[in-house]
């Protein structure tokens, strides 16, 4: 309910404040660490008043989820506008998205230089990638049309595993990783050895596989925006 004599702001420029206080927060982050970022810290960044960003969230673990929220829906939009047309498509636009974007990498692979205490949530939390039934379903897709094999349930484990794995190993290297233009392509190509059935498809099947991926990407998309407007909007009336 909004105050007698305060009258309501504009829900637009609500959205525009919270994000750019978003924008400060990744910044510090970014520089200092989860740990040794505070909301005085971020409000100061940011040009506004502590209590203002408890009128948006009312702990400092919000905000940063919805810091991962946002930049996982950036990481989904990005990887949309480049229309992948096969699960090697996707999966390299999506590990070249994580590799851009040092908040979701610290995310998925527990980097606790990084999230500090977050770390606790990397499976579960905003910003890790939580494949759900939606990848279940595109998977049997590309089953039916013989561009995957049936590997008994297991997909989410093999592709999972070949994610974290190019995400985390290379920097356990002799000489460090390799520079990470080269990751995500090697790591597309290793999930498309591990599912795919090396047959070549008729072109009914190609389109097939093209739409499927598609709508994957839009479910996943669509799922992250929604969680992200759900940390954008107030706890409180402002």
């Amino acid at each position: 309910m909004t105050k007698v004599g305060r009258p309501p702001q504009d829900p637009a420029r609500q959205v525009e404040r919270a994000h750019r206080i978003l924008d400060a927060a990744a910044e510090l982050i970014g520089r200092w660490g989860y740990d040794k970022t505070t909301i005085d810290d971020v409000a100061k960044q940011a040009g506004v008043a502590k209590g203002t960003i408890y009128l948006h969230w009312r702990t400092r673990d919000a905000l940063f989820a919805a810091l991962l929220r946002r930049e996982r829906v950036r990481m989904l939009e990005e990887v949309r506008r480049s229309a992948p047309a096969t699960p090697r498509d996707l999966f390299a636009g999506i590990a070249a998205g994580l590799l851009r974007r040092p908040l979701l990498k610290a995310a998925l692979v527990g980097d606790s230089e990084v999230l500090g205490k977050l770390v606790r949530q990397k499976r579960h939390g905003p910003g890790a990638v939580n494949p759900g039934e939606a990848l279940d379903a595109y998977y049997a897709a590309l089953i039916q049309v013989g561009a995957a094999r049936d590997l008994s349930g297991d997909h989410v484990l093999v592709i999972g595993s070949i994610i974290y794995g190019f995400l985390t190993v290379p920097w356990m290297l002799p000489g460090g990783p390799p520079p990470e233009e080269r990751l995500a392509p090697l790591l597309a190509d290793m999930v498309e050895r591990a599912i795919g059935t090396g047959r070549a498809l008729p072109d009914d099947a190609v389109d097939a596989v093209e739409r499927a991926t598609l709508d994957y990407l839009d479910s996943m998309t669509y799922v992250a925006r929604r969680k992200l407007a759900d940390s954008l909007s107030s706890p409180r009336s402002v």
